[in-house]
């Protein structure tokens, strides 16, 4: 850490707390699924939708965000992405339609994690750390996005307990505004543009016609079927098969904790071996942990085992995904191309959450998403292996600066 100049230090660290409060309060949103859908009369599929929605919309609208941060700056951004995030989640408490839920809890948290997670902040990293240092200050950010999933859903289980849903939500609209202020602190510096710089488009077109780039963004699109998946429904699957809904919180604080080990470690480990050859190892790993905790017999020590593991592989994709994207491109246009990526995280997200609640109003099991989830792991393993992170060498005058 001495190495990293002090204003890179600052960034990090509000960077850090923007993500964790972001990423802790979202963490908390499948908690909400069984006393919102029993009170209001609806299946699970109606908030599953809703939710389904916020991923799709945070995924499409990441690489508008992502450019315009690497234009103007990651602060204005974050504030405006603050604000949304707050109003989505007021007006989720005062919603009691299915339209309502959609709006709120969908387009507008959508829009507002889009502007205060992941690609903004990373690619406000990536432009402000020394490439040597570059995956593990990644690590260090992601990590922070794990320990507010951690350390917040304990509160928002409390939250809900002693408020109920509603008010339990505003409380956390509340919360979600601190995230303003601590955007409009975090000054980041864009890339300066010179001559040698390729252009937005010819950025877009360069990565379009590597076909790594690809094999990333579908190696994403598992990660994220995966993961919100498991966050939004696991507390039901946990539920049906009669354990207490407080083992489903713990789970998912598990998940919160060991993600930080996990996150940090593989930012640490992204600079030393090859990325795509971690996360191969990664998919393959998470497959076995996924297939152990369906099939084998399943009790509290089960799951709270299976949250420790995949804890440890929650996000640990993120710094070694970005680290890619930064590794061979550079870092001009790194939040619009990560957002590209992440979009595909998102588009996985949304099948993992809708097809979730879909087919578990169908046949009443989530059986077959499981199942889904195993074979993908294998599909990601097999994608990143054939992954090359080495800089592309430009035929025009231009370096690929740090």
């Amino acid at each position: 850490m001495a190495l990293i100049r002090r204003h890179s230090l600052l960034l990090i660290i509000l960077g850090s707390l923007v993500i964790s409060t972001a990423m802790g309060l979202r963490h908390g949103f499948g908690l909400f699924m069984e006393p919102l859908s029993s009170e209001l009369g609806w299946g699970r599929g109606v908030f599953a939708f809703a939710l389904a929605l916020q991923n799709l919309v945070w995924g499409l609208s990441q690489p508008f965000t992502g450019a315009l941060a690497d234009r103007f700056g990651a602060a204005r951004i974050i504030v405006v992405g603050g604000l949304l995030y707050a109003l989505g989640l007021l007006f989720m408490s005062l919603s009691t339609s299915a339209l309502g839920m959609t709006v709120s809890a969908g387009l507008l948290i959508g829009l507002g994690l889009s502007g205060t997670t992941f690609s903004v902040i990373l690619g406000a990293v990536g432009r402000a750390v020394a490439p040597e240092k570059r995956s593990m200050a990644m690590g260090i950010v992601s990590a922070a996005g794990s320990f507010g999933q951690f350390a917040m859903l304990p509160g928002t289980l409390g939250l809900l307990e002693w408020l109920g849903w509603a008010a339990a939500l505003m409380a956390m609209a509340a919360i979600a505004t601190i995230i303003i202020p601590l955007g409009a602190m975090l000054r980041d510096k864009p890339s300066a543009k010179t001559t040698a710089d390729l252009s937005l488009k010819e950025a877009l077109n360069e990565a379009a016609g590597q076909k790594g780039f690809w094999l990333l963004c579908l190696g994403f699109f598992v990660c994220g079927f995966q993961v919100v998946f498991i966050a939004v429904h696991l507390p039901g699957y946990l539920f049906d098969n009669g354990l207490a809904v407080q083992v489903g919180t713990t789970v998912l604080a598990l998940v919160g904790l060991f993600n930080i080990v996990g996150t940090y470690t593989a930012g640490w480990m992204g600079g030393i071996w090859s990325k795509p050859k971690l996360l191969t190892w990664l998919y393959l790993i998470r497959g076995v942990v996924i297939t152990a905790f369906v099939y084998l017999p399943l009790s509290p020590m089960s799951a709270y085992v299976f949250g420790i593991a995949m804890g440890l592989l929650w996000l640990s994709s993120v710094p070694l995904t970005n680290g890619i994207v930064a590794s061979v491109f550079g870092v001009r246009h790194l939040s619009m191309l990560g957002g590209i990526v992440f979009l595909f995280h998102q588009l996985g997200s949304f099948m993992g959450v809708w097809l979730g609640g879909y087919l578990y109003d169908l046949t009443g099991h989530y059986n077959t998403v499981w199942q889904i989830a195993i074979v993908l792991s294998v599909v990601a393993a097999a994608l990143h292996w054939f992954i090359n992170e080495k800089p592309l060498e430009r035929s025009v005058l231009t370096e690929i600066t740090p």
